[in-house]
């Protein structure tokens, strides 16, 4: 008897399309043991990645958690690249969530990050992190670090005053790079491999397709030649047969081998490239911020000078360095960071992977989802920063300790705090200082601000700097 194909096809179809709707409903309502937060999973295989990389014209809070927040409150579902995502702007919450690493949570790298900055670095966080203060933390900077920092932005401006203007955000991961290169190294940053960190940055919130003519594919390729020059870097010194005492971090490194067994090459490549690339971005995007709001709040730039002023009248030589008292007493200059840290938020958020189910608020984020802690949340939040747009420094002497440990975050939280956040803020302090007391600045181009998710100054800022106070 004769097989009628068209019942066979309708029959074949009608399985498919079963199936399909099936998946599709898998996919918006994902298994859990309790009911999952508000939120929508998106589209199928991309969910809500294309809405979160939309770019936003303002420092406000990303248009994508915003109206999210709004719909849903400060917890809520989403999926990224395929990946289920629990975005949380709960501060308690999120202070909760921080101090539970290792038990409730780990730390987790988005896919571009994993492939970028390798997991053999994360097994051995506790000695990269006893290694990063020994370099670069208080009793370095007090030490050493200080003076070499006030030398060596003493030289920078008074070469960018040579220039007709400059590129601030540019010239500035130049500079970050080539001074964490020679604590690091004892030598400077090869040629343009500033430029390969700053298209680096762009790639790392991209879409994870690894095919030609992707942001992922250029930042992959990047990440390949940085490596290559810092590989030569550790090749050279390991050939190295001179006993020669450098004192840098590589030399502490190499001395380390004989006694650390995960200490092969690739983790000091690896390990030097991560050094290099959380000493440039972030300091180099914080100084372009800082010019800009002072330029555009005369009366904070007001204050700034007379506190530097007075820095400088209390010396006994006006040229001397800067040193670890000056510092410290700078009150309303730490003030003026915080604020454009806090209006900054150039890490759009921390992320953690739950290890087992955790309850919240009457729901349950599953085991295995990703929690971004989004930063922006906590660090406009109208509760806790009356009129959070405005860039006022002065906030910072009313706002309390409690509020600071839980919706103030830029550099992490807790244990998990950056071990260079001391050493970014003395470099950023150390420039405000020789910067307003001997010079004067004015936007010639740019000034463009776009959010997507990082922040990105896509026309650059492009200031004339000149010799002489503002």
């Amino acid at each position: 008897m004769p097989v009628d194909l068209s019942y066979v096809a309708c029959f074949v179809g009608t399985l498919v399309a079963l199936y399909v709707t099936y998946w599709i409903y898998r996919w918006r309502n994902p298994k859990c043991n309790g009911v999952l937060p508000p939120g929508s999973m998106g589209l199928p295989l991309i969910g809500e990645t294309i809405q979160l990389v939309i770019p936003s014209a303002s420092l406000d809070l990303p248009p994508f958690i915003k109206h999210r927040m709004k719909r849903y409150g400060p917890i809520f579902r989403t999926n990224v690249a395929g990946r289920p995502v629990i975005i949380t702007t709960d501060p308690e919450f999120n202070h909760f969530l921080l101090r539970q690493d290792g038990k409730l949570v780990d730390t987790w790298s988005m896919d571009t990050f994993a492939e970028v900055f390798d997991q053999a670095s994360q097994s051995s966080r506790k000695y990269t992190r006893n290694l990063t203060l020994n370099h670069f933390g208080v009793e370095a900077l007090r030490g050493k670090l200080l003076p070499q920092m006030h030398a060596m932005v003493q030289r920078t401006l008074s070469t960018w005053s040579s220039k007709e203007s400059v590129e601030v955000k540019s010239e500035s991961v130049t500079m970050a790079i080539d001074f964490a290169a020679k604590q690091i190294f004892s030598g400077d940053a090869p040629a343009k491999i500033s430029d390969m960190f700053r298209d680096l940055v762009e790639g790392l919130m991209s879409f994870p397709i690894n095919i030609p003519g992707t942001s992922h594919h250029k930042c992959l390729k990047i990440h390949k030649k940085v490596r290559e020059i810092m590989r030569d870097v550790v090749t050279k010194r390991l050939a190295d047969q001179s006993e020669r005492i450098r004192g840098d971090l590589l030399d502490h490194i190499i001395k380390d081998k004989n006694t650390e067994s995960f200490l092969n090459e690739d983790f000091i490549v690896q390990l030097m490239f991560g050094l290099l690339f959380v000493t440039s971005d972030s300091i180099s995007t914080t100084l372009a911020l800082a010019f800009k709001f002072l330029e555009e709040n005369p009366l904070v730039l007001e204050e700034l000078i007379a506190e530097h002023d007075d820095i400088v009248k209390k010396r006994e030589d006006p040229e001397s360095s800067l040193t670890w008292n000056e510092y410290k007493s700078m009150s309303f200059t730490l003030q003026v960071i915080n604020e454009v840290l806090r209006l900054g938020n150039i890490a759009p958020g921390f992320f953690r992977r739950a290890l087992k189910d955790i309850p919240v608020n009457g729901y349950t984020i599953p085991k295995g989802w990703v929690i971004m802690i989004a930063t922006a949340g906590l660090h406009l939040n109208a509760t806790h920063f009356e009129d959070p747009l405005k860039f006022n420094p002065w906030r910072w002497k009313q706002i309390e300790a409690g509020v600071v440990s839980k919706c103030f975050m830029p550099f992490g939280s807790g244990l998990k705090q950056c071990a260079g956040a001391e050493y970014s803020r003395v470099l950023i302090a150390t420039f405000l200082h020789v910067l307003v007391t001997k010079y004067r600045w004015s936007m010639v181009k740019g000034g463009k601000i776009v959010r997507s998710p990082i922040i990105r100054f896509p026309d650059g800022f492009h200031y004339k700097i000149s010799e002489g106070k503002k």
